[in-house]
């Protein structure tokens, strides 16, 4: 089987040159490609990209115009791998290359996908924390099986990468659209190292944006959920309207409140609007999808030189 690895780039300079040299080493004898999707970044990745290019016969680079976000990246690399694998890698070094074979070996069982897990994570606690997050919201939204930890770090076979780039929406979710396509999905626990360099691009709008992204192209459940709340929240005015009224009628001297009123507006006010938002946000990514957003703009694609042998 020929081998893609998947690397979306972005700010890492300091690493990826040791990534591509280590992912040589490992990979020697094997028939592998490399594809690296520099994701419109900030730092010298793309002159880096382009260096490693001229020296390898089995890497090929594809630079992104502008940041489309690193599913998007992996979604442009997936439809530009020839493998009958492909493996998802990281830039940051924090899974070894050499860890790869034992994803290899685990997919040659009969599996679709297998997700690398970890006996320790070295993330930083708030990387853990919405790993922790993704994983509960994955697991009531989307199906996940319980206890498979969705690692970026997995392989893929060619079959379910073919229905996986199928995907045209401006707002791919990878574990997503592998949850939707199959469930012979297998685990292999790996090494997990300290980041070598700088830290994670993942802030909170980064999660955040992840989240809805998970939520709203992938799931109907937020809006099920809304109808729920709606509901209870409409028994909850039901029964204190009866309350009110009884109260009123037992003892007319009491005056009418304006706490309770006040708080009866904010209440359903805030529900409303938290409604109206979720609405928005369904209504908002179908326009963006009905619109033609590309997932990627290519700005260049570098293929070896002939000469490199």
């Amino acid at each position: 089987m020929k081998l893609s690895v998947v690397i979306p780039v972005y700010n890492a300079s300091a690493t990826i040159k040791l990534l591509v040299d280590e992912l040589k080493q490992t990979l020697l004898g094997l028939n592998y490609e490399v594809v690296l999707v520099n994701d419109c970044s900030v730092d010298d990745s793309e002159r880096i990209c382009m260096a490693i290019v001229e020296g390898c016969k089995n890497v090929t680079l594809i630079s992104l115009r502008k940041n489309a976000g690193e599913h998007n990246a992996v979604m442009c690399g997936l439809n530009n791998i020839t493998g009958d694998c492909a493996v998802i890698l990281d830039d940051d070094f924090q899974n070894p290359p050499s860890e790869i074979v034992k994803l290899y070996w685990e997919l040659q069982k009969g599996y679709d996908v297998v997700y690398s897990c970890y006996d320790e994570k070295k993330h930083s606690l708030f990387r853990n924390m919405g790993s922790a997050i993704n994983d509960f919201f994955a697991t009531v939204l989307i199906g996940k099986p319980k206890g498979l930890y969705l690692s970026s770090f997995k392989i893929i076979h060619r079959d379910v990468v073919n229905e996986v780039i199928k995907y045209k929406g401006p707002f791919p979710y990878i574990d997503g659209l592998l949850l939707r396509v199959t469930s012979n999905i297998g685990k292999v626990t790996v090494k997990h190292d300290e980041r070598l360099y700088g830290k994670s691009n993942y802030n909170i709008s980064r999660l955040v944006s992840l989240y809805l992204n998970m939520f709203v192209n992938f799931s109907i459940k937020p809006l099920r959920l809304m109808i729920f709340l709606g509901f209870a929240m409409l028994i909850v005015g039901v029964v204190l309207l009866v309350a009110f009224i009884t109260e009123k009628i037992l003892n007319p001297n009491i005056p009418i409140g304006w706490t309770a009123i006040a708080t009866l507006i904010i209440t359903f006010s805030g529900f409303q609007i938290l409604f109206l938002g979720v609405m928005g946000e369904y209504v908002g990514k179908q326009y963006l999808d009905q619109n033609a957003t590309p997932q990627w703009t290519v700005k260049l694609i570098k293929t070896p030189p002939a000469h490199v042998g």
